[in-house]
């Protein structure tokens, strides 16, 4: 066993701890503390004047798309955007191209340098289950569906399920099923995944929703630039008909969330929006620099913690966010909701993420029992308030891994 001190303990299931100590026994914690009159023990290590905090979680995002770094330009609207992407896309159509899979590396090692410890991350080919397995971090590979005709809606999601049950067991990495987003999916697939979900119960799902106001006014209407694209690409189903209310209204009539859905974005929910999704125990996902990035806009942070959704974070993928470093992501929502309190956004950065994906048992917070995955991050003697701190933009250079 080890015991570690530090100037500052942040367990996340309690208040910061000054001067704390953390007993570490075969990879798991076994006890946490905070240091008496009598000091540091012969055999404790002193880690110096640093900050200790578990690893962070990135709810969503995009590693097979980490390729594309750089090589789509920020756009006025989301649909634009997404045309940059299908043309990026379109010239490595190989999943296993040798830049996908450097990509996918690369990705993966700056997640772990910038104290990322779980992933959630969004797949169309399951090329990334394999080197996501082999590497430090835990997650879910979401196997993502796309498909707006409806016919043979269930016998693809079947085969889906028979895709991510031939992957080979792991520990640290489970696959799942996501739905894209419902401009791009059927209400039959849609249904057909909830089935297949319910018959799963440990696992999550994600889709993306009410990122953007085209998909708003294509699920109002059935117009808009989401329709022209559907058309262009061949996959517009005459059959559909627009329901007519908001995307989460939509899927909430559905019967679509419960407490293991994933909805990332939600830049265009309105409070009704909010309230449904509270009351489901459903999981928004916040993304705001791939947000600005893709002209969807900004997310409505405040409103989402003021309604009492649970919030995560995500980075989304590097086509569309500069880094994948969480805490990059978390300084940019404490200046887009700076009233929100910095523990909220520091819960969110791990133990909601954590909850959503299924790992909160080992991952999320610093308790006996979990894994300690554990972050030593220097904090200057200037700083006051650590929470402050650590929602203000930490770099990987800060930051170090303890051995346990």
């Amino acid at each position: 066993m080890v015991r570690y001190h530090a100037s500052w303990v942040v367990p996340i299931s309690e208040p910061p701890i000054p001067d704390g100590w953390i007993a570490v026994d075969r990879g798991r914690i076994a006890a946490v503390g905070r240091r008496g009159p009598s000091g540091i023990a012969a055999g404790d290590v002193d880690l110096g004047r640093v900050v200790v905090m578990p690893g962070l979680v990135n709810a969503h995002t995009h590693l097979e798309l980490s390729y594309l770094r750089d090589q789509v330009p920020p756009a006025a609207s989301f649909p634009a955007w997404i045309r940059g992407v299908l043309q990026a896309r379109r010239q490595r159509p190989d999943a296993r191209a040798p830049e996908i899979l450097s990509g996918i590396r690369r990705g993966l090692e700056e997640s772990i340098a910038s104290g990322t410890a779980v992933v959630g991350d969004i797949s169309n080919t399951l090329v990334t289950f394999g080197p996501l397995a082999r590497s430090a971090l835990a997650g879910v590979v979401f196997y993502e569906l796309i498909r707006f005709k409806a016919a043979g809606a269930e016998q693809a999601v079947e085969e889906a399920l028979r895709a991510i049950d031939a992957l080979p067991a792991t520990e640290l990495v489970r696959a799942s099923l996501a739905a894209h987003a419902p401009y791009s999916v059927a209400p039959l697939v849609f249904r057909a995944i909830r089935k297949a979900i319910d018959r799963r119960p440990f696992l999550p799902c994600s889709v993306h929703l009410a990122e953007s106001a085209e998909e708003v006014e294509f699920i109002a209407t059935g117009e808009g630039p989401w329709r022209a694209l559907l058309e262009e690409l061949g996959a517009w189903d005459p059959t559909w008909r627009p329901p007519r209310v908001s995307p989460v209204r939509f899927l909430d009539d559905a019967g679509f969330f419960d407490s293991r859905v994933l909805a990332v974005h939600g830049v265009q929910m309105t409070p009704g929006d909010l309230e449904r999704l509270a009351a489901r125990g459903s999981t928004i996902v916040a993304c705001p620099r791939s947000n600005g990035h893709t002209g969807a806009g900004a997310p409505p942070l405040s409103d989402f913690y003021a309604a009492g959704v649970r919030v995560a974070v995500g980075t989304d993928s590097l086509a569309s966010a500069p880094d994948l470093n969480v805490f990059a992501e978390v300084a940019t929502m404490r200046a887009l909701a700076p009233r929100v309190p910095a523990a909220l956004l520091l819960e969110s950065a791990t133990r909601q993420g954590a909850r959503a994906l299924g790992f909160d048992a080992d991952y999320g917070t610093i308790e006996p029992g979990k894994r300690a995955r554990l972050l030593a991050i220097e904090m200057p003697a200037a700083a006051s308030d650590v929470e402050e701190y650590l929602v203000g933009g930490i770099q990987p250079g800060q930051l170090r891994w303890l051995e346990a």
